[in-house]
């Protein structure tokens, strides 16, 4: 009888020590779901913030990319009845993207379609033909992928709905740059729908291609006529790029943010589900504690 007892008085500190660690560590486990729940309740607040934001630019956007199109629906006419006699082989790319991001991939998608060109054995175009992105996003992308290649970049356009003045801007860095090629390739985002985009590809000839293709030969121009159209030319297919990229940006924005609200959404409910039920066993281990206790006395 006394070895039980003193068997008993022994085991009843290392329960009480093994029970206050299991209490401390629910405390501390409830804490830290505490904690994330108000962390992803604040991330929802502002992803469903930024998904209106984006629908409100989306809209204007929308009005601005309908507006340039036609800009680019004119340079491809003139560029159909003005066909070159070679393809060219030294283009120069010209990719189009921006300097934000939580946009989901679209950055990547122009990213992928230069890298797919240059990949492609059976393409004519050579392989250190030059690259100038517009956009820091797609530059970082490019220059770990194709950093030979890269050798100009712009940044700071496209904050806004982009206007001819910038697509003007750009077109005269590139060509005052000193760059070598053939033609220019301008890879863009097309606006397919306001929850699709795909990758896109627009040609534009160069002053020399203009001034040796059978249209142009069959009249009598000066020299600043081709040179002029090929600038002008040019600039337009940028701006056109420009406004139906940006409007692919937004979409992709506000479909992000829409995502990102949903499974936050799903967060909170299973992290409550999970802070609920270790709740409720809290108070059951205490419940049970108290009912011991009073069953001890």
């Amino acid at each position: 009888m006394l070895a039980r007892q003193s068997l008993a008085r022994a085991r009843g500190p290392a329960v009480a020590a093994a029970a206050a660690p299991t209490q401390a560590r629910n405390m501390a486990t409830l804490r830290e779901i505490e904690l994330r729940l108000k962390s992803v309740r604040n991330i929802e607040k502002i992803t469903k913030s930024m998904k209106m934001i984006a629908s409100t630019k989306l809209a204007k956007a929308q009005r601005a990319m309908q507006a340039g199109k036609q800009y680019g629906v004119a340079n491809a006419e003139v560029f159909e009845h003005t066909p070159s006699e070679t393809p060219a082989k030294r283009k120069l790319f010209v990719v189009v993207s921006s300097d934000k991001g939580l946009c989901g991939g679209i950055h990547s998608s122009v990213t992928k379609q230069t890298r797919r060109v240059f990949a492609d054995k059976d393409s004519v175009v050579e392989k250190d033909s030059p690259i100038m992105v517009i956009g820091d996003k797609s530059k970082a992308q490019l220059s770990r992928a194709l950093p030979g290649n890269l050798v100009m970049s712009f940044n700071q356009i496209g904050r806004d709905i982009p206007t001819f003045a910038d697509a003007a801007g750009v077109a005269d860095l590139i060509i005052s740059s000193g760059v070598e090629y053939d033609s220019v390739a301008i890879v863009y985002n097309k606006f397919v729908s306001a929850i699709s985009y795909e990758s896109a590809i627009i040609e534009v000839d160069t002053e020399k291609a203009l001034q040796e293709a059978p249209g142009f030969k069959a009249y009598e121009m000066e020299d600043d006529v081709t040179k002029d159209l090929a600038e002008f030319a040019l600039a337009n297919a940028i701006y056109a790029a420009l406004v139906e990229g940006h409007a692919c940006e937004q979409s992709a924005r506000r479909n992000a943010m829409d995502n990102a609200s949903k499974n936050a959404s799903d967060m909170i409910s299973r992290l409550q589900m999970q802070y609920n039920r270790g709740r409720q066993a809290a108070i059951t281990n205490e419940l049970v504690d108290i009912i011991t206790g009073a069953s001890a006395l």
